[in-house]
């Protein structure tokens, strides 16, 4: 079984350091995740570094870490920035779940035209949620890196388009495939999934004019929590290296 991944204060942290992991997170460790004197965990700073330890200190407030190794994560040569329209219900936070386990290196999300989910004065805590949902998939998925989080109006978006290597618009009417494009062997490509409402025509322009290609990643219309996914699983199958992040 894979070792649990824990967040923890890693400053200064080198083989055969004492980690003390405590506060919300050493209580969820020690008393949720019954973790045990002996065994053996990660620990990730969610800013790319991490360790791997054996407990040494196992109590209801959290756990003592011992060291035996400094990780060395790869960086992922070419990121993917998701830009995510807003969707109703959990499924936003679905697709926050399955791109930060993909290995997305920011997620924005996007108030679009037919966006039926309007955030408004609800922004903080829409974001808030997102954030929880990105921090629970970097722990499951064992990644080294928490994605960035964020908002973008489609000004925003269009500015983002225009400064990446690459920029991809998800449209089921578009005549090019995801799998045919060549991607860059570095640099950053951003990914637009539209709303359930489809992207409209004036966004589409607007994203095209800035550079970005219409692309389509299955022959079904997907939803907008499952599109983006799809999208970055076919990436990262053309670019199949991917280490722990």
């Amino acid at each position: 079984m894979t070792d649990p991944l824990f967040l923890a204060d890693l400053t200064g942290v080198t083989t055969g350091s004492v980690v003390c992991l405590d506060g919300a997170e050493g209580h969820h460790a020690a008393v949720a995740r019954r973790i045990q004197l002996g065994e053996s965990v990660l620990l990730g700073d969610g800013q790319g570094a991490g360790v791997r330890g054996q407990v040494v200190e196992a109590t209801r407030s959290g756990l003592k870490v011992l060291v035996d190794e400094v990780l060395s994560p790869r960086v992922q040569p070419l990121v993917v920035v998701a830009i995510q329209a807003l969707a109703k219900g959990e499924r936003s936070e679905i697709a926050v779940e399955a791109l930060t386990e993909l290995g997305a290196a920011e997620i924005l999300a996007w108030s679009a035209a037919r966006s039926v989910v309007r955030w408004d004065t609800k922004m903080d805590k829409g974001l808030a949620k997102w954030r929880s949902a990105a921090v629970a998939a970097t722990k499951q998925s064992r990644r080294l890196r928490i994605p960035g989080v964020g908002f973008a109006d489609t000004a925003e978006v269009a500015r983002r388009i225009a400064g990446a290597d690459l920029a991809l618009v998800l449209h089921e009417d578009a005549t090019v495939a995801l799998r045919e494009v060549t991607l860059p062997s570095r640099g950053e490509c951003v990914i637009v999934a539209g709303p359930e409402g489809g992207i409209s025509p004036d966004e589409l322009e607007r994203f095209r004019a800035a550079g970005a290609l219409p692309v389509s990643v299955s022959d079904a219309v997907l939803r907008t929590s499952t599109a983006g996914l799809v999208a970055l699983a076919q990436i990262r199958a053309l670019q199949p290296e991917d280490p722990l992040l």
